[in-house]
């Protein structure tokens, strides 16, 4: 049987973080998809922090597996247990040499390892193994404006990797494939490509989050791309032309990212928003969960974007989503949401005013349209997957 070898390089790399990105999260679902629909064949592989690569072994991998979900799920580790934890797993999860067999598949999830193109090459020959890739977004190249200084040229060099080294193909969107399609058949390699949308996964019986007052909800890293200045600015109007008591609250819901300098100052330095924005990073997946499930909606004004987990998150907890309207996002929420232009501040503000009432027409038109929709999983996604797999020999 052909065995297939999963790379969690991701995982390990952020083992000290307290909670996990969109890609961590991904990688996530791999591990556990594939252990769950071919335990007898499957294999993980890493480049260990201490930079050696090689197979790890699979009982200490689940262990790990269950301490990490459960800290990103509940409640994050102290940082003294954190860093305890850290050791012990990075200590049984020192990469071992094996038998190499005569037929494999290698599965890279995340970015990690394909800026470095002849790496690849060798974990390859060392395995004898074809690879298959997973693409998350082009965003970088497309907007370098977006991106960390640097950012296009080292996300070239993956894309790059990834057309010279695949044999197979996963993007996460129609949207995305088709923006790789320009970087395929460089070489003379012709990779096989499939589309596979992103599972959601909703902790089961999450209560609402009960606040004192109606508010919204924006997630995600605070990074240009996200347009965290649009809600902003329409929330410091409001606050100042009604007063802070009378507007909703917006909650931003993320770690702050590179280059947001203007967002960073209204939120720290803007008098107006001080009652009426609330800042959180860090907080365990049950949490962030509760605060979506009592939003009146999710607001995502972005202006790029790969895929769009916290849109099919906040549909699957039954909340109205206003959203940028780019390819990805109506792949994300089919014909659900509110699809608004981003840069169209009095169209957002009408729809905040209209969601913020009780009794919200954009609100019950949402959830009549909601009762068709259906979230993807990550069972389906996992079997496009291994469906790939499956025309490649495997």
């Amino acid at each position: 049987m052909t065995e297939v070898i999963l790379d969690i390089t991701r995982l390990l790399s952020r083992v000290l973080h307290p909670t996990p990105t969109g890609v961590d999260r991904v990688e996530m679902a791999y591990a556990r998809g594939l252990l769950a629909a071919v335990p007898e064949r499957l294999q993980f592989a890493a480049v260990h922090p201490s930079g050696f690569y090689g197979r790890l072994p699979t009982r200490a991998v689940e262990r790990f597996l269950d301490v990490t979900e459960q800290r990103w799920r509940e409640e994050g580790l102290g940082r003294q247990s954190l860093r305890l934890f850290a050791a012990k797993a990075l200590l049984s999860l020192r990469p071992r040499l094996a038998k190499v067999s005569e037929r494999s598949i290698y599965i890279q999830p995340s970015p990690n390892n394909l800026i470095k193109p002849g790496l690849m090459r060798a974990f390859l020959g060392r395995e004898n193994a074809k690879l298959v890739c997973l693409v998350h977004d082009l965003i970088p190249i497309q907007y370098p404006e977006y991106a960390r200084p640097g950012g296009a040229a080292l996300h070239a060099r993956r894309i790059e990797t990834v057309a010279a080294l695949s044999d197979g193909i996963i993007a996460n969107s129609n949207a995305t494939l088709e923006m790789l399609q320009p970087w395929l058949g460089r070489g003379g390699r012709r990779p096989a490509t499939a589309v596979a949308h992103l599972g959601t996964e909703i902790s089961p019986a999450v209560p609402p989050y009960v606040a004192d007052h109606a508010y919204f909800v924006c997630v995600g890293t605070i990074e240009p791309r996200k347009n965290h200045l649009l809600l902003l600015h329409l929330w410091r109007a409001m606050a100042e032309q009604r007063g802070s008591a009378a507007a909703p609250k917006l909650i931003i819901i993320g770690r702050r990212g590179w280059e947001n300098e203007q967002v960073i100052d209204l939120l720290e330095r803007c008098p107006a928003l001080a009652g009426c924005v609330e800042e959180h990073s860090g907080l365990p997946d049950r949490q962030v969960q509760a605060m979506i499930a009592g939003a009146r909606a999710l607001l995502l004004p972005s202006f790029a974007e790969g895929y769009g987990m916290p849109v099919t998150e906040a549909l699957a907890l039954g909340v109205p989503v206003v959203c940028s309207d780019l390819p990805a996002l109506r792949e994300a929420g089919g014909d659900v949401p509110l699809f608004l232009d981003p840069l169209d501040g009095p169209a957002w503000q009408r729809a905040i005013d209209d969601l913020s009432g009780a009794d919200s027409p954009e609100k019950g038109a949402q959830m009549q349209r909601l009762r068709t929709w259906r979230a993807p999983t990550w069972q389906e996604h996992i079997a496009i997957l291994l469906n790939l797999l499956h025309k490649l020999g495997a």
